[in-house]
């Protein structure tokens, strides 16, 4: 492990920014991509919590604050078939983790309710 970031965001903050400002919101912070995911699942909000908090937790892990705003559509939250967050990187966010020596990442989200968190791990290969 190098570096790791960890990020709480309140679900009603959330589903106040959708509910003013869906689109502003949605396309400042998300993917098409993620977007288009947001639309199979029941509920936005904390789908967009969870991915929220998980970006946020990228950049702390990239010792990158959120004063970094340009990077937020450079971080991308997908998942594997069988339900697994991963982590996609492009652009800036991607230089910036590979000048860091970023091989890898472990991504866990979760949610309640009321709050959505999400730890990200930055791993570096060691040399054999």
């Amino acid at each position: 492990m190098i570096r790791q970031g960890l990020s709480i965001v309140p679900t009603a903050q959330i589903s106040e920014l959708l509910n003013i400002r869906k689109i502003q919101f949605e396309s400042q912070y998300f993917t098409c991509a993620e977007r288009d995911l947001a639309g199979r699942h029941a509920d936005r909000v904390q789908y967009f919590a969870s991915r929220l908090a998980a970006k946020r937790a990228v950049l702390k892990a990239l010792d990158r604050g959120e004063s970094k705003r340009f990077l937020w559509l450079e971080i991308e939250i997908q998942r594997l078939p069988t339900g697994q967050p991963y982590v996609v990187l492009s652009n800036r966010c991607q230089d910036i983790a590979a000048m860091l020596g970023v091989t890898q990442w472990l991504l866990s989200l979760s949610h309640t309710r009321s709050y959505a968190a999400a730890s990200a791990i930055a791993l570096h290969q060691v040399p054999s």
